[in-house]
């Protein structure tokens, strides 16, 4: 029920935002960015995610919760790769939209000489699509940690590379979970994202 809600909520606050300001077409042009929940995954994390993004961006959709890609299991370590979970969710995002994929499973990249390095998310610089895991993260800050990978790899996806801020949301883990210590974007990456039609307060 609150899912639904959510929804409808989602699609009348995107459609207000884009009828409420310059006539200009080109102006009112904006990307959705669609929540790909997998099994495993709450709806309380995924609306905790969704209410968390929609505070710096108004277009945000939550997708139906769907199962995994056996395509990208990796049996030897028994988790899933995220390069291939971010093919799989490319051939899923419609034009003008960009998909983040939240997972419960360890997932994996290849990382300079290391074939297979675990990591919280995955997202290409840029791309449509990106991924996050709660696997790696607190159990008892859970949601918090999930949003801040989430929004780490959708600015990844707008172009955003790694920054050397250690409290920005774009911040390296190099490895680790630095979630806690990240409280912002940057003066810089926060432009970045206003130039492409994010709002922040």
């Amino acid at each position: 029920m609150y899912h639904r809600l959510y929804i409808l909520l989602a699609f009348f606050l995107s459609f207000a935002s884009c009828h409420g300001h310059e006539p200009n077409s080109k102006q009112n042009k904006f990307i959705v960015i669609d929540i790909q929940p997998f099994v495993g995954i709450s709806n309380d994390q995924s609306l905790y995610v969704a209410n968390e993004l929609a505070k710096v961006y108004p277009h945000i959709f939550i997708k139906k919760i769907i199962q995994l890609p056996e395509s990208a299991y990796y049996p030897e370590r028994n988790r899933y790769r995220a390069d291939s979970l971010i093919h799989f969710l490319n051939h899923i995002t419609s034009e003008g939209h960009i998909t983040i994929g939240l997972t419960d499973k360890d997932i994996s990249t290849t990382k300079d000489s290391i074939a297979d390095w675990g990591v919280l998310g995955l997202g290409f610089c840029p791309g449509k699509a990106c991924v996050a895991s709660t696997f790696r993260l607190s159990k008892s800050e859970t949601k918090m940690q999930l949003f801040k990978v989430a929004i780490h790899e959708l600015g990844h996806t707008e172009g955003l590379p790694h920054c050397t801020v250690k409290a920005c949301f774009m911040r390296d883990a190099e490895g680790h979970n630095t979630t806690d210590e990240e409280k912002e974007f940057c003066p810089k990456c926060k432009q970045r994202l206003i130039d492409k039609g994010w709002k922040f307060n």
